[in-house]
């Protein structure tokens, strides 16, 4: 797989090391064990896969070569090129400006924009609708596309079921950037419907074996529907795809939901087919997910800390795994800790910050504290990197960092 050109301060001394070493062990990906670092006083379990993803990665070159390559001239992100608040300040500080917030609102309105300017799409993609505005002012819209390239392929899987007639069912947050793009790219030439849960897959369902009248479509799917879409006939072939960053089990489970639906009205030889598309499914995303579920399984932690911006999809999911087993806190990186010992942490589901006071573990030399750390990848190494320094102040007579990473590169030799 390529390589990219990602800037040095994005790295990370610790995380580089761990990673540099676990794939000259394992280039195939195939061990997902959790990377185990003893301080003495405290334990990190480490996930297998975490931080920066390719599509990140190939972001980031992208838009920093932009910087290079056009001086003086103004550079604009159609919106947050990531969910990721330390790359997209730091983008700004060198003078890129938002057109857009994350959920589409106008910050620098489009009538502002020239021909010679720089516009930048970013790494969730964009809409076909928006595409179009950038093309009639003159802007290049290709020369510096972030699109994530496995958001491109749920694109073009969802334009070649459409012109077969299959309808487009995305699971995916509506509001959220990709999915937005995803849906006006799968209502290109076909239908498209945005689902956000197993519960509204379950409603669905009941459309789709006529078990609920079709009446009440409108109540629960209005706005969520491409132009002209008609659940009479619409619902008739489909496929599932995802907005990449959702939990692929999650997905996996939707969309063999929505098949034993389909496959229940085949039974009552109705004209009703399902489509795989198992193979949309983000390897990148799936392999932090079963990092960070391996990682969990192994017992070893007391506790989770999951570092990545507040607003990433993909981060929520890894703390909603870590949740399910262990006291978990959501963090944007090493700020979040206090001199007091207060952490300041984000609850994803009720959107809210929340303070907790000195929630580390009780450690001493029989015992030690295990922290099990993971990152979304939109988070560069070197935050987590900060970060794990912050939990080492939290336990005076560590080992030396450079102690610690020698003895680890020593076992995986051997």
């Amino acid at each position: 797989m390529r390589s990219f050109e990602v800037p040095a301060f994005y790295l990370s001394p610790i995380i580089s090391r761990v990673k540099a070493r676990r794939k000259a062990q394992d280039p195939r990906k195939q061990n997902f064990e959790p990377t185990v670092l003893d301080f003495g006083t405290v334990r990190f379990v480490l996930a297998r896969h975490f931080g920066f993803c390719f599509g990140v990665e190939n972001a980031i070159e992208i838009a920093y070569r932009a910087i290079d390559e056009n001086p003086g001239k103004r550079i604009f992100l159609l919106s947050q090129m990531i969910h990721n608040p330390e790359v997209n300040l730091d983008l700004q500080d060198r003078g890129i400006r938002f057109l857009q917030d994350t959920e589409g609102n106008v910050l620098t309105p489009m009538s502002e924009l020239r021909r010679e300017d720089v516009v930048l799409i970013p790494a969730f993609g964009t809409t076909l609708e928006i595409e179009e505005q950038l093309k009639e002012i003159g802007v290049d819209v290709d020369a510096y596309n972030t699109t994530c390239p496995f958001v491109e392929k749920v694109w073009k899987r969802s334009a070649k079921l459409a012109t077969e007639d299959y309808t487009i069912i995305i699971h995916g947050k509506p509001v959220h950037e990709e999915t937005r793009a995803t849906f006006s790219h799968a209502g290109e030439k076909g239908h498209a419907l945005v689902i956000k849960n197993m519960r509204e897959a379950e409603i669905l369902c009941g459309f789709i074996t006529g078990e609920t009248d079709i009446a009440e479509f409108d109540t629960y799917f209005k706005g969520r529907t491409s132009a002209g879409f008609d659940p009479n006939i619409h619902l008739n072939r489909l496929g599932v795809v995802n907005q990449t960053t959702m939990l692929a089990s999650d997905t996996q489970a939707i969309s063999d939901r929505i098949k034993r639906a389909v496959d229940a009205r085949i039974s009552q030889k109705s004209t009703v087919d399902f489509a795989n598309t198992r193979d949309t499914l983000c390897y990148a995303t799936n392999d932090n997910q079963q990092a960070t579920q391996s990682a969990l399984a192994s017992g070893m932690a007391d506790m989770a800390v999951v570092v990545g911006g507040y607003n990433s999809s993909n981060t929520s999911h890894l703390v909603e795994l870590c949740e399910e087993k262990l006291p978990t806190f959501f963090i944007r990186n090493e700020k979040e800790f206090l001199p007091d010992g207060t952490v300041q942490h984000f609850d994803w589901r009720r959107g809210l910050h929340q303070s907790t006071m000195d929630p580390w573990p009780v450690s001493d030399a029989q015992n030690p504290s295990c922290v099990l750390v993971t990152s979304g990848a939109s988070c560069p190494d070197a935050t987590v990197d900060r970060v794990m320094h912050a939990i080492l102040q939290r336990y005076p007579g560590s080992k030396d960092v450079d102690e610690v990473l020698v003895d680890f590169e020593q076992r995986m030799t051997l």
